[in-house]
């Protein structure tokens, strides 16, 4: 779970960086064709998603590392 949220934070906050540049990622060059608002949803939301999924992989691997 942690590895998978690593991949959609960077995913997500490299898609948002990369927009500012009028550049995009070729796996998520989909995001725009229903238009800029949803693609700034997905966007956002690969970041949020992401990041949580990692903070729970990190907290799950300490708790397993103390039994």
């Amino acid at each position: 779970m942690k590895q998978i949220g690593g991949y959609m934070f960077f995913f997500g906050v490299g898609s948002i960086i990369l927009s500012f540049l009028n550049m995009q990622f070729i796996i998520l060059s989909w995001i725009d064709t229903w238009g800029p608002t949803v693609g700034w949803t997905i966007r956002g939301a690969l970041s949020v998603i992401g990041g949580v999924l990692w903070l729970v992989g990190n907290a799950q691997e300490a708790k397993l590392a103390q039994e």
